[in-house]
C-alpha cells in the first residue's frame, strides 16, 4: 500500500519538523491499514512498533508511505513502512510493526 500525506504545521516541533510522534503514528495507522487491505478481519492491539529515525520531513511537505506485509501467521503479523520525501524519495523514517491479529469467537 502507498500513499501520500502533506505535513501539516500542527505535527511539527519548534524547527517546523515533523514530530517523531506524529511520524509513530503515522507507522502505526499506516500499517495496521495495510492488514485490512489485505483482507484481514480485524487488526488487534500492536505487539511492537520499532522506527528508524533517519531524516526529518518539515512542514507542508509531501511524504509518501510506502507500508508492506512481511508475514501473517495464525495470531499476528508484521509490516515494514516506509516514509520518504516525495519529491526526490529520500528516506524519512523506516519502520516495522506487528499486530495481533484478532481471532473469531467460536461462540
Amino acid at each position: 500500500m502507498v500513499c501520500s500525506f502533506t505535513v501539516p504545521p500542527r505535527l511539527t516541533d519548534a524547527s517546523k519538523r515533523m514530530h517523531g510522534g506524529a511520524l509513530a503514528s503515522l507507522v502505526d495507522l499506516v500499517g495496521s491499514a495495510v492488514f485490512f487491505a489485505g483482507g484481514s478481519p480485524a487488526t488487534g492491539v500492536s505487539l511492537q512498533i520499532t522506527i528508524s529515525y533517519l531524516n526529518a520531513a518539515r512542514a507542508n511537505e509531501e511524504i509518501e508511505i510506502d507500508a508492506r506485509v512481511l508475514g501473517i501467521g495464525a495470531t499476528t503479523g508484521c509490516v515494514t513502512v516506509e516514509v520518504r520525501r516525495k519529491a526526490t524519495g529520500e528516506v524519512v523514517a523506516h519502520g516495522r510493526h506487528t499486530k495481533y491479529l484478532a481471532v473469531s469467537s467460536k461462540l
